[in-house]
């Protein structure tokens, strides 16, 4: 085996023509004009008009915006990271919640409605009296949402802004929050429904772009099942074996890279927890997260409720398609990059030793698309009237989830937020590891 030198380093600016830079400012005009012109569509004036965008959404906005909420940067960089590290499996989590939403729809928020509440603590308080459980539930929400969702995509916003246009990241978080909470406090749960619609179309639309782009490039569905299984870095060797070491499972894809339900034993995503393990904490999420049912209880009536909820099933069939997928083209396209395994070489590459395979999307964006036709950042939606933070499509160069706790000095800048991203993208088997033993000897280990 031969030791070769990547030459490839880190870019700073990775939007440099006029093209990609109209797109995206043409993109925040039309999100900010979005919402300002929803702030006069409904009566914010009474607490069902602010909350709850006076009860009026018909079925399509509330199936937009289930599906705006849930998927962002989050989606984009970690299931394509994931898929190009591990393979389809992944896709377990999108498609198990296309049936969970669908009890959503027909169970629980009946159930609510029939309630008569607006909240989640609310419910809790009708529904077994006193002010504790209802206390509870509200801080445990608010701590979750600051330290796993808010901050991430504060982070991934503020990233893509850095490496699009070159702005210090602490004034393009302040931008970015500025201009959410510019229709989001204003304009209440209308105005976020009606930007997640746009940004619901924006979404699909140039994913599938990226996707055409991408299978063209590869060669198809079948050659993509072939060359996935060869693509292996060129460098691949330690080079300080004293220090670290590097095992074949580190670089080379797996077996069962194409297969959704794996061995229960040996595989990185057993299938008894995806089929049934991911069904509970999806439970969870769809059914009584704050963030989901505001946008049921916002329908006009039970009948909408449902056909959003349809929608949005639908709607959660496209990740594996136009995620996972071209992460997986990522990786055949870009061997030596996203499939990097020396510390040293990934530290060029992405900035972290740990694994480059969280840029597969973002690196499939910068280099397969073509000018003007960038992914755009995305505004994201907000808890309530509370901003949720800009997110984006595309620039997010997180870490890799660990499986144990690697050595301090691959973290980088902004250590709360980056924690915070590993919180919510806690899948097994995301991406081998460089982890610290101690006295500076690291090993790296695949799940």
């Amino acid at each position: 085996m031969e030791n070769h030198t990547s030459e490839t380093t880190l870019a700073t600016r990775t939007i440099n023509n006029l093209a990609d830079i109209l797109v995206i400012i043409g993109y925040f005009i039309l999100v900010i004009g979005v919402g300002v012109w929803s702030m006069f569509r409904t009566n914010r004036g009474t607490v069902g008009g602010y909350f709850l965008a006076g009860r009026t959404m018909t079925w399509w906005p509330v199936g937009a915006s289930l599906f705006a909420s849930n998927i962002g940067s989050g989606h984009f960089v970690g299931l394509a990271g994931t898929g190009a590290a591990s393979g389809i499996a992944v896709g377990g989590f999108e498609w198990n919640a296309l049936f969970i939403v669908l009890l959503l729809g027909w169970l629980f928020v009946p159930v609510y409605l029939t309630a008569g509440v607006i909240t989640m603590p609310q419910y809790l308080k009708k529904r077994f009296g006193g002010t504790r459980i209802s206390l509870y539930l509200s801080v445990i929400s608010l701590f979750l949402y600051i330290f796993t969702k808010i901050s991430v995509d504060m982070f991934s916003g503020a990233v893509f802004i850095q490496q699009a246009l070159g702005w210090n990241i602490y004034v393009a978080v302040i931008a970015l929050l500025s201009i959410t909470a510019l229709y989001t406090v204003t304009g209440g749960l209308a105005a976020l429904m009606y930007t997640d619609t746009v940004q619901t179309f924006v979404i699909i639309a140039g994913a599938f772009s990226l996707t055409g782009f991408a299978f063209f490039e590869v060669g198809g569905y079948n050659a993509l099942l072939e060359k996935y299984k060869l693509a292996l870095p060129s460098t691949y060797q330690s080079l300080e074996p004293q220090r670290y070491n590097i095992s074949p499972q580190c670089f080379t894809p797996r077996d069962d890279a194409f297969q959704l339900l794996r061995d229960p034993v040996t595989g990185d995503l057993p299938w008894p927890g995806v089929l049934f393990g991911i069904a509970i904490v999806g439970g969870w999420y769809w059914c009584t997260d704050q963030v989901i049912v505001q946008r049921c209880l916002a329908a006009r009536s039970l009948t909408h409720v449902k056909a959003g909820c349809i929608m949005c099933g639908y709607l959660k069939l496209l990740p594996m398609f136009l995620m996972v997928f071209p992460g997986m083209i990522s990786r055949v396209l870009f061997p030596n990059e996203v499939g990097c395994v020396v510390p040293e070489v990934c530290k060029q590459v992405c900035g972290t030793e740990v694994g480059c395979s969280n840029i597969a999307y973002p690196k499939l964006v910068v280099s397969v698309m073509p000018n003007g036709g960038f992914l755009g950042p995305d505004g994201g939606p907000s808890y309530g009237a509370v901003p949720y933070g800009a997110r984006v499509l595309v620039w997010l160069r997180q870490l890799p989830v660990p499986l144990r706790l690697p050595h301090s000095g691959v973290w980088g800048p902004l250590p709360l937020l980056r924690c915070a991203a590993l919180l919510l993208h806690l899948h097994p088997g995301a991406a081998c590891q460089l982890l610290y033993t101690g006295h500076r000897r690291h090993t790296c280990e695949c799940s």
